[in-house]
């Protein structure tokens, strides 16, 4: 189901894809037992050379053009052992256009948990074009993701079966067959990767993040967070403030709940934005393609392909089926964006006809499974990452007790973000935290972004963010739209917002509001004070 990542490959370029194919330990993070900001220094200049083409573990393509450089970057395994073992972090960089202006280093992380940056980056970089004209842009694959010590549990073959699982039980039988599942996926991740799952939480990426700002030469961090990226850089500016530099976090995570409040306010979110893409189709007449006269017969149709799908499911790709589970992976990765509205038109007017190739590719593209089979390591980073983060384990009766205030929230999504909160019960590394702290007195502004329309990182997460920052460092910008993010919507109020600040330091006022690419509703401000310059 879900991750808080924004899906920033090129659209058309993702269309045209689909449619072709028709023992425990602590984390070692410190919840209060290391230093908070020991092992960080005494970073090495970086080399920087030729990048390869990405592995299938970072999602394989092509290898980026030639104005992209690549480095490793040593870090503590352990950061309460700075001097002990050491792990790899991969990062990629394209220089700033006017070396006159630079400005400095761009640090980018898409979200996740367990994303690619070295595959992301390259991709998106034209969204970014106005920003290179400054900075270096740079991203990594954080530790247990990609090319960074990735975290490995099961093989492709596996997990072909593994999301092909009913992933909302409805008998005892279901139940022990879903529970076994997760059994034997965490199993395969200790087994492949015990000596990493002690170490990849968000804490010790935000110190490699440090890391790496003394690698690039830079007194600052200049950070653009999107998704789990936002609560990377407020975890990062927790330990660090002195040292952020002029941040944008977009897709804002609320830092102020729970793993159990954060599934359910994405059921919230997803069910909202399925609603949203229902009355539009509807909005648009004869040209919908979907059976109804308002946004719930929609729905409706929705829960009954479900329905449908669990009964029996109907062919999908090659010996694949699509399954419910499958479908409702597909409809939730096409919600990510508007752009990929049409293509959620599409598959659910074919799957309603027996054809499930396009909500299965769909599906594919969310568990990070490519055209030949292979599948990267976005599930299993995501899992460790999120495990090793959080402390909540909610047994099999704790769950099911749960499933009705999910089911209220959403019948399309509810059950599975209900039933996915048993990803961590047995895991064998114990969470460092409830909720993230993100407290970070004394740093420079950072621009919060939110979007009403979000249906991953629900709106009001940016005003829980703002506040936790704390007096003076969280300034607020709305964005009215939909998707998963705003800078990438193209919005051009709100790129013009987040470039005035990245570019020239100016904040835009507080509490400002962007609206069908209309100027923000506040005036900017001036270089605020303890902003970077």
């Amino acid at each position: 189901m879900p991750r808080n990542v924004l899906r920033v490959t090129a659209t058309a370029a993702l269309a045209a894809a689909l449619l072709t194919t028709s023992a425990c330990s602590d984390d070692g993070d410190g919840d209060g037992n290391q230093p908070k900001a020991d092992g960080t220094k005494g970073a090495r200049p970086l080399k920087w050379g030729e990048c390869p083409a990405p592995t299938p573990l970072e999602g394989g393509g092509q290898a980026p053009p030639k104005d992209w450089q690549c480095a490793t970057l040593d870090v503590p395994l352990d950061y309460a052992k700075p001097e002990g073992e050491t792990i790899p972090i991969a990062l990629i960089r394209a220089k700033a256009r006017d070396k006159d202006k630079r400005i400095g280093s761009l640090v980018f992380n898409f979200g996740g948990p367990g994303g690619s940056g070295i595959t992301t980056l390259p991709g998106a970089a034209k969204e970014y074009e106005a920003l290179r004209a400054r900075y270096d842009l740079v991203s990594f694959d954080p530790r247990g993701v990609g090319r960074s010590v990735p975290v490995r549990c099961e093989d492709d073959k596996q997990l072909d079966a593994y999301y092909a699982q009913d992933s909302s039980p409805d008998t005892p039988q279901e139940e022990k067959a879903y529970v076994d599942n997760i059994r034997t996926y965490q199993q395969a991740c200790r087994k492949n990767s015990a000596k990493v799952l002690p170490y990849v939480g968000t804490s010790n990426t935000a110190r490699d993040m440090d890391r790496i700002r003394q690698a690039l030469g830079d007194d600052k961090l200049h950070y653009f967070g999107i998704s789990y990226g936002t609560e990377l850089g407020g975890v990062y500016a927790h330990l660090f403030p002195k040292n952020v530099g002029r941040a944008v976090f977009d897709a804002v995570v609320d830092p102020t709940k729970t793993s159990e409040e954060g599934a359910l306010g994405q059921a919230k979110g997803f069910q909202l934005a399925l609603g949203n893409f229902a009355q539009d189709c509807v909005d648009r007449g004869d040209e919908c393609r979907l059976p109804g006269s308002t946004a719930k017969e929609i729905e409706e149709g929705v829960i009954k392909l479900q329905k449908e799908l669990a009964a029996k499911p109907i062919a999908g790709i090659g010996d694949r089926q699509l399954t419910e589970s499958a479908a409702t992976n597909g409809i939730a990765q096409a919600l990510y964006s508007p752009e990929l509205w049409p293509l959620l038109e599409q598959g659910l007017d074919e799957a309603d006809g027996g054809q499930g190739q396009l909500l299965l590719a769909l599906s594919d593209t969310l568990n990070g499974r490519d055209q030949q089979g292979h599948y990267s390591n976005i599930g299993a980073a995501n899992t460790a990452i999120n495990c090793a983060d959080s402390k909540d384990r909610y047994s099999l009766e704790q769950t099911k007790a749960k499933l009705p205030a999910f089911r209220s929230a959403s019948p399309v999504f509810g059950d599975f973000l209900g039933w996915a909160m048993m990803a961590c019960t047995d895991w064998p590394v114990a969470g460092a935290w409830e909720t993230p702290d993100v407290s970070a007195p004394g740093a420079a502004p950072i621009l919060v972004i939110g979007n009403t329309g979000d249906p991953a990182t629900p709106y009001e997460g940016a005003r829980k963010m703002v506040e936790r920052l704390g007096p003076g460092v969280g300034v607020e910008l709305t964005y009215k739209g939909e998707g998963h993010g705003a800078y990438n919507s193209g919005d051009m109020c709100v790129q013009d917002a987040v470039n005035a600040y990245l570019l020239e330091g100016k904040t835009p006022a507080a509490g400002a509001v962007c609206t069908a690419g209309a100027a923000p509703t506040g005036t900017p401000a001036e270089t605020p004070a303890g902003a970077p310059v």
